[in-house]
């Protein structure tokens, strides 16, 4: 018989997470649910490190380097469970941590996933960006959180210690039902990493899904674990699949236009970086769009797959306006400052 819940961390040389921040996920997971790691094909000894000192951990191997969304499809094919939990490896985790997500979820049984509150490991009372305490999407397909807007994190004063619908939730630590992963078909592979967990929540509330987000628990990320939040792929990754997932998903509004809307935006975000003394990432933005057009023709044939599936969507949470403009035009630096009328309701 299946346990109920895998616990699934990808690993891809990593040992040095895997040895700081292992042990403390075993012991605040208890018999609550199996662990796993998941190794994407790491030559760094993580593997029999793993089994040498964690001896009540699974191993289950992919032969290369899949990247996040296609690690995590090839190794869910070998974990038989109900619920699965994502966890990256630079996670630190608190007891009890399962059985609360777990308990959203079973209270909840319209939401495909959740996610807890996400803080910094370096700054404890700061929200951590890759999640914080959810995530949301503007109309040109920038993402955000409560708690994170660009590169401004908000400190945690309790401010979001609620349960509530978002859009999106952080593949950092994300829960979801084994049976709306694998209806949705995994994570889209060609994203390799980044987004895809964006990409992967939005599919599912267009087939009427929904996500959530509760504060039960507090788990605490260092962030940039396989890429530093300063790496030029890391900048590659983003606005690429930014566009990609954008393309795919895209519910409402002329097509053409959004697409021209975020060559101009992106065009913007390029040039700051070459005023800011950063050219490298600058030519990533550039190179994100050169392979997003070569891209393009199976990005529409997977729009028009998408649409023909597409039942009942449920798109609250999604903001009808430029969270760009918001930021850098309007100067709202907190997700309190937007405008709360621009969010897609339910009905």
């Amino acid at each position: 018989m299946a346990s109920p819940i895998a616990v699934v961390i990808l690993n891809w040389n990593g040992q040095h997470w895997l040895q700081r921040f292992l042990p403390g996920v075993v012991a605040a997971t208890g018999g609550d649910a199996r662990v796993i790691v998941a190794d994407n094909g790491s030559t760094d000894g993580s593997v029999a490190w793993v089994q040498d000192h964690c001896p009540g951990v699974e191993v289950v191997r992919n032969a290369t380097n899949l990247g996040f969304a296609g690690g995590y499809n090839e190794a869910l094919k070998q974990v038989d469970a109900e619920l699965y939990v994502l966890l990256n490896s630079d996670v630190e985790v608190m007891p009890g941590w399962v059985p609360a997500l777990a308990g959203y979820l079973r209270r909840h049984p319209e939401m495909a996933a959740c996610q807890p509150k996400v803080l910094s490991h370096g700054q404890r009372d700061r929200f951590e960006h890759a999640g914080a305490a959810g995530g949301f999407i503007d109309r040109n397909g920038y993402p955000f959180c409560r708690g994170r807007i660009f590169e401004i994190t908000e400190k945690d004063h309790g401010q979001y210690d609620d349960e509530r619908e978002v859009f999106w939730a952080t593949g950092a630590c994300l829960m979801i039902r084994a049976e709306a992963f694998r209806a949705a078909g995994g994570f889209d592979a060609s994203l390799f990493a980044h987004m895809e967990e964006i990409d992967l929540c939005w599919r599912l509330k267009r087939t009427g899904w929904r996500i959530g987000y509760t504060a039960a628990t507090t788990v605490y990320h260092v962030g940039g674990g396989a890429l530093g939040y300063g790496s030029p792929r890391k900048t590659y990754l983003n606005f690429r699949n930014s566009l990609i997932v954008l393309t795919k998903n895209l519910h409402r509004g002329w097509l053409p236009m959004r697409i021209a809307r975020r060559l101009v935006l992106d065009g913007a975000a390029g040039l700051k970086f070459l005023l800011e003394g950063h050219g490298a990432h600058t030519w990533q933005v550039l190179r994100a769009h050169l392979h997003f057009y070569a891209m393009l023709p199976a990005v529409l044939r997977e729009r028009r797959r998408l649409q023909a599936l597409e039942r009942s969507p449920d798109l609250t949470g999604q903001y009808q306006r430029s969270v760009a403009y918001d930021r850098f035009i309007l100067g709202w630096k907190t997700f309190d400052k937007l405008d709360a009328t621009a969010f897609t309701r339910r009905g």
